[in-house]
């Protein structure tokens, strides 16, 4: 028996404005879009999913304890260099990163995993480059 795979169609834009949002939920429904599970088309083994814009992501509301409580870790290998930051002082530094490592843990993890990181651009701000791409807007059911 001969099967058929569905033609990918081009990746459409999706801009979400993170202000006053969970960074779970948010993370959540950009992993859902990364991975085209919102298409009809979806298929498991192709790379299916939009492109997603997120703005202001300095502007995620974290309860208290959780920025202290969670933490991040990193490791170079080396013997002693385990390095720990909370989530505060992470969303001080660097608060791209946060969405980044929550969305990069709810994707499959297979090859295609790394393929779908690079549509996510995540931005301080509310200015981004992606203006002639002409992104559609959507937002996190709560």
């Amino acid at each position: 028996m001969k099967t058929t795979t569905i033609p990918v169609s081009a990746p459409t834009w999706f801009l979400l404005d993170a202000t006053d949002q969970i960074p779970g939920r948010v993370s959540a429904a950009v992993a859902h879009v990364l991975r085209g599970k919102h298409k009809p088309t979806f298929s498991p083994h192709q790379l299916c999913g939009d492109h997603v814009i997120v703005l202001n992501v300095e502007k995620l509301k974290i309860h208290p304890k959780k920025a202290i409580n969670k933490l991040y870790h990193s490791h170079s290998g080396y013997l002693g260099s385990l390095k720990t930051k909370t989530m505060g002082k992470m969303m001080e530094e660097t608060p791209e990163e946060v969405i980044r490592k929550a969305v990069y843990g709810m994707l499959p993890r297979n090859r295609l995993r790394l393929q779908m990181m690079k549509r996510i651009h995540i931005f301080q701000g509310t200015e981004h480059p992606y203006a002639p791409q002409k992104p559609v807007p959507f937002n996190v059911e709560l």
